[in-house]
C-alpha cells in the first residue's frame, strides 16, 4: 500500500516537471495572433480608408476574439491588431509594412488603402512571403506583375468597365464623355472604358483627366453639357465624386446616364446629395443586404458598431469577404503563411459576396458590376444575373 502510494507520488511528481516544462511553450503558442497594417487616418486618402477598409479591420478583430479567438489550426487564439497612421503617404506605407514584416515579424498582414499604396508595398510583401489580400486596388499592372502572395479581390477595371459598356449599349445610350483623376487607378480605368467602348456603337465626344486633389470641375462639366451626351462616366476618388456631382447640378448636367465611381457607394453620397439628389446616380458597387443572408448579418453588424454608419456598397464587402478567406485560411492551414497562400489561391472561397476564386492575382470569379441609388439603396442593377433591382434608364432630374 506505501509503495502504491509512494508510485503515484513519484508519477504526480513527473507529470508536474513536464507541466512546467512545457508550460511556457503552450503559453507562447496561445499568445495573441499578431496582425499589422497601416492605415489613412489623416490626408487625402482618409475618407475611403475609413469606411471602406479599417472599420471592418476592428469588427473582424472584436468578432473573432468574442468568440474565444480566431481559430489557429482549431486552437482559438486572441487576434491583437499592430496599426499606425499612413498620413496618405506611399513613402510612410512603404516604411511601415517593412517594419512589420522585417523586423516585428508580425503574424500576419493586412492591406493598406488604395491601388497606389498597394501597388508600393505589393512587391514588399511578396519578398517577405506574407498572403495580401486587398479590397481597395483595381490596376492591371498589379494583375500583371505575377506575385503569387498578392491577391486582388475587386473585379479589375475590364470587367467593371465592360459591365457598364454593355449596360450603356443595352439600354439604348449613343454618346458619351468621360473625365479620369490622373493617377493609376483613374488612367487604368480609362484605358479599359476606351477598349470596352470599340465596337459597341457607343461615340466617346468628350474625355478630360484632372489632377488629384482638385478643386473645381465646373469648366469641364460646362463643356460635356454642351456636348449633350446620354452618359457621363467619372473614374473618380470619393471627394472628388460629390464635386462632380454638386457641380454638374449647379451647371445642369443632367444625362439620361451618370456614373461616378469610388464613393458612389458610401453612405456619405447619399446622406450629401440627399437621397432625392442621389437618385437614379450609377456606380461601381457589387453587393448590399439583398445579395446574401450573411451580407445583411454583416451589414447589420458593421452599422450597429460604428452607431449607425454602413458600409459602403462595394469594397466594404470585398474588404469582409478578404477577412472570410484569412480566417478560414488560418483555421486549415495555422499560420504557416506559405500554406496560407497556397489555400487563398487553390481554394474556391465561400463568401457573403458569393463564391470567389483567384486566377494569378486576380479574382475572377466575381462578375463586373454596375450599381444605382434607387429608393435610399443602392442596388446592383449589371449584369441582370445579380441584380438586386432592375435598371432605371433615365435617371431623375438633379433635386
Amino acid at each position: 500500500m506505501v509503495q502504491a502510494s509512494r508510485r503515484k507520488l513519484i508519477k504526480g511528481a513527473a507529470a508536474a516537471v513536464g507541466t512546467l516544462a512545457v508550460a511556457p511553450q503552450l503559453l507562447a503558442q496561445a499568445g495573441p495572433v499578431r496582425v499589422g497594417y497601416a492605415m489613412s487616418r489623416t490626408g487625402p486618402w482618409t475618407g475611403g480608408a475609413q469606411v471602406s477598409q479599417e472599420p471592418n479591420y476592428l469588427l473582424w478583430a472584436e468578432q473573432q476574439n468574442a468568440a474565444g479567438g480566431i481559430s489557429v489550426k482549431g486552437v482559438k487564439r486572441q487576434i491583437e491588431l499592430i496599426s499606425s497612421d499612413d498620413r496618405s503617404d506611399t513613402e510612410t506605407v512603404v516604411r511601415t509594412y517593412e517594419k512589420l514584416m522585417g523586423s516585428d515579424k508580425v503574424d500576419l498582414v493586412l492591406p493598406p488603402w488604395g491601388s497606389n499604396a498597394n501597388f508600393a508595398v505589393a512587391p514588399l510583401a511578396n519578398r517577405f512571403g506574407y498572403p495580401f489580400l486587398a479590397p481597395t486596388a483595381l490596376s492591371r499592372r498589379l494583375v500583371e506583375m505575377k506575385l503569387p502572395y498578392f491577391f486582388l479581390l475587386l473585379q479589375q477595371p475590364a470587367p467593371m468597365t465592360n459591365a457598364l459598356v454593355d449596360m450603356l449599349k443595352a439600354n439604348g445610350c449613343k454618346t458619351l464623355a468621360c473625365i479620369y483623376v490622373d493617377d493609376l487607378f483613374g488612367l487604368e480605368n480609362y484605358s479599359a472604358l476606351k477598349v470596352a467602348l470599340q465596337g459597341s456603337g457607343i461615340q466617346l465626344v468628350e474625355d478630360k483627366s484632372y489632377p488629384a486633389g482638385v478643386k473645381d470641375l465646373s469648366p469641364v462639366l460646362r463643356s460635356i453639357k454642351d456636348k449633350n451626351p446620354d452618359a457621363f462616366v467619372g473614374f473618380t476618388y470619393p471627394p472628388d465624386t460629390i464635386l462632380a456631382s454638386k457641380q454638374a447640378k449647379e451647371v445642369g448636367l443632367n444625362p439620361k446616364f451618370f456614373y461616378a465611381s469610388v464613393g458612389t457607394a458610401f453612405q456619405l453620397y447619399k446622406n450629401v446629395m440627399t437621397p432625392a439628389g442621389a437618385e437614379g446616380v450609377l456606380g461601381m458597387g457589387s453587393w448590399n443586404g439583398k445579395t446574401s443572408p450573411g451580407a445583411k448579418a454583416y451589414f447589420d453588424a458593421h452599422t450597429k458598431k460604428f452607431g449607425g454608419k454602413e458600409p459602403d456598397r462595394w469594397a466594404s464587402g470585398a474588404c469582409w469577404a478578404g477577412l472570410e478567406i484569412l480566417t478560414a485560411a488560418v483555421n486549415k492551414q495555422g499560420l504557416d503563411r506559405k500554406a496560407i497562400r497556397e489555400y487563398v489561391a487553390t481554394t474556391t472561397h465561400k463568401t457573403i459576396l458569393g463564391d470567389i476564386k483567384f486566377t494569378g492575382s486576380e479574382n475572377t470569379a466575381t462578375p463586373g458590376t454596375v450599381s444605382q441609388w434607387q429608393n435610399g439603396e443602392f442596388e446592383v442593377v449589371w449584369p441582370p444575373k445579380v441584380a438586386t433591382a432592375k435598371l432605371n434608364p433615365a435617371k431623375a432630374a438633379w433635386k
